[in-house]
């Protein structure tokens, strides 16, 4: 286990370098992006009131942070923090398996293809519950890996592709049990993105499911029983 958990950071630490050396490359995947139209549908269909301060975990360039109006964001990429600083995000360089902020202090943090990335998955949501008032919200974006996009993303995995050599795509399931384990409960869910691969062709309205067919599922989760 000691071997897997290493071989992880090191994943964990490549992919950041990855998304640092191509910081704009993967910026400019979401100019006129219809899944980016699609996945943010989704999110900004969420019916519970979030109140601030406000987190990204995994910033990346601060495109959904933006969108979100998030006060505040984290990635272990140095590069894309820049892209983010100047669309309004104050930037911290960090991993979400250990959050520099103090207990129960935001009232709500994103984490959007972040946990793929991750060494621990389970510890980046511990942290998360840990960082959030008792009334606030984590919302959690993944492509599940059941899914056509999981699939086709799995398979661009093997074949070295550059943003997802490292990457390790999970289940609704997976995410059902680490919530579960860090004390949260899932209060709202969506999923969009049943267009294939290649075969985007026009705006998705989000279904109110959690459903592992879905190419993009979000799951909305607050801590203890409301």
């Amino acid at each position: 286990m000691a071997g897997v958990a290493k071989d992880r950071r090191k994943d964990n630490r490549q992919a950041a370098m990855v998304f640092h050396e191509h910081a704009e490359e993967y910026d400019n995947w979401y100019t006129d992006s219809l899944a980016f139209a699609i996945e943010l549908a989704a999110l900004q269909s969420l019916h519970k009131e979030m109140r601030g301060p406000g987190m990204e975990v995994g910033v990346g360039p601060g495109r959904f942070a933006r969108e979100m109006d998030l006060e505040f964001g984290l990635d272990p990429a140095r590069k894309p923090l820049v892209l983010a600083s100047r669309r309004g995000i104050q930037c911290c360089q960090g991993f979400g398996e250990q959050l520099p902020v103090k207990d129960k202090t935001l009232g709500v943090i994103y984490l959007l293809f972040a946990l793929c990335f991750a060494a621990d998955p389970q510890k980046v949501l511990g942290e998360c519950c840990r960082c959030l008032r008792d009334d606030g919200h984590l919302v959690v974006g993944m492509i599940p890996a059941g899914g056509s996009w999981g699939k086709n993303l799995a398979a661009k995995k093997k074949t070295g592709h550059l943003f997802y050599k490292h990457a390790r795509f999970y289940t609704t399931e997976n995410l059902k049990q680490w919530l579960a384990k860090a004390g949260m409960d899932i209060r709202e869910h969506r999923s969009t993105l049943y267009q294939p691969p290649g075969h985007l062709e026009e705006i998705e309205a989000p279904r109110d499911v959690l459903d592992e067919r879905a190419g993009f599922v979000v799951v909305l989760a607050g801590k203890g029983n409301e």
